[in-house]
């Protein structure tokens, strides 16, 4: 079986996706598919490259505008892999459009993973870019589709109330276990949290993420009960995506929270799982999520973890591995009060519980081999897998 995953990046500069698509590609060619990737280029593509091994990405140079991708070499390549099956990572650039003209002429089956980007949040940031899209080539690519891929069941619903009728496979994100020790606690840790306990964010600097309440609902916090200011401190680990991390420093500055709240940069690899078990809590007040990955990573590393319904984890609660984050400012306020006054036996059991989930539910291989049967199917027929829900 020969398939080919396309994507608009293959870097860091993708976010969680960096990480689930290259984790599901890996995982899936060790269960014997023949995974070819292809993406477009990059500033961050060169050094992210070896990370892709055993995969091999090829690289396409795409024309400005870069948020669209148009990269004319796409379809080319993608007619000399000649795939089996075409797997499409994300929505709204020029992958889509080319895979929509190859499969029309080739009538090959292919999956979407929109991995987030039709929930209602994200069909309203950049409404009308997004609109045209639609307009353009995204509505007829979608609705061609062999199968929808949903992360979760809130994303199923998203598919379906947009009036996608096609079979949808819902199957999540994963997370990669791994104990063994990390290099020494990273310098914007030691330097900033002067032995306080640190409360960590990682991922994207966007308006999406809650970031803008966070710190105002910090600064409720901190009225209420100065004693956490002296034993906590907030660290917001990310690349800047649109100026937005420009926002959040003034907005820091105008409230007083230099010693408290501090904006550390992107973390990647090594670094970011530093990072992570050198925290004591994780929070995510994001508005719109597929199925984030930096909350199965700070599971991975036992953190109880502050997040919103909007995270599409419920998993997460059901298990009380999760404090809930209410939304606007006051309802953050409260769940980061409830997850901070915690006794440190109540933390640590919420930690361990968050990742006796991931360690059932959320691993690359079972993930894989569901992604596995769902390619069987479409190329095989018969019975769709039990996790495959027809309109």
């Amino acid at each position: 079986m020969r398939t080919a995953f396309l994507t608009g990046s293959i870097s860091r500069r993708a976010g969680g996706m960096f990480t689930s698509i290259r984790r599901t590609g890996q995982a899936l060619a060790e269960q014997g598919v023949d995974v070819n990737v292809i993406g477009l280029s990059d500033g961050d593509t060169s050094a992210d490259l070896p990370a892709w091994a055993p995969l091999k990405p090829v690289i396409c140079d795409s024309w400005p505008p870069r948020a669209f991708g148009y990269a004319p070499e796409l379809y080319g390549r993608l007619s000399k892999v000649n795939p089996d099956l075409v797997h499409v990572q994300g929505l709204w650039m020029y992958p889509s459009l080319a895979n929509l003209h190859w499969s029309s002429r080739m009538a090959r089956p292919y999956l979407i993973s929109p991995r987030g980007m039709l929930d209602p949040w994200a069909l309203q940031n950049s409404r009308w870019k997004k609109q045209i899209v639609r307009w353009s080539f995204e509505n007829r690519h979608l609705s061609r589709a062999s199968c929808l891929h949903a992360l979760c069941q809130s994303e199923h619903r998203s598919l379906r109330a947009i009036g996608l009728s096609n079979p949808i496979c819902v199957i999540p994100n994963g997370v990669d276990l791994d104990d063994e020790p990390s290099a020494s606690v990273p310098d914007s840790v030691a330097n900033l949290s002067r032995n306080r306990r640190v409360l960590a964010f990682v991922g994207r600097i966007h308006p999406k993420k809650g970031l803008p309440e966070l710190i105002s609902a910090w600064t409720k916090v901190r009225r209420a009960n100065p004693r956490l200011a002296d034993e906590w401190s907030v660290l917001i680990a990310g690349w800047d995506q649109g100026g937005h991390a420009a926002v959040l420093e003034r907005q820091i500055r105008a409230a007083g929270l230099e010693s408290d709240v501090h904006l550390i940069g992107p973390h990647y690899g090594e670094e970011k799982t530093a990072l992570l078990r050198s925290a004591s809590g994780f929070v995510l007040p994001s508005k719109s999520e597929g199925l984030p990955m930096a909350v199965l990573e700070a599971w991975a590393q036992r953190l109880p973890v502050a997040i919103t319904l909007e995270c599409n984890l419920p998993e997460a609660f059901s298990h009380q591995a999760a404090v809930e984050l209410e939304p606007g400012v006051d309802g953050i306020a409260r769940g980061l009060s409830n997850l901070l006054t915690m006794p440190d036996g109540e933390r640590s059991a919420m930690g361990q519980r968050g990742r006796t989930l991931v360690e059932k539910q959320f691993s690359w291989q079972s993930i894989a081999a569901q992604m596995h049967s769902t390619y069987c199917w479409l190329l095989g027929g018969g019975a769709p897998p039990d996790f495959v829900e027809r309109n």
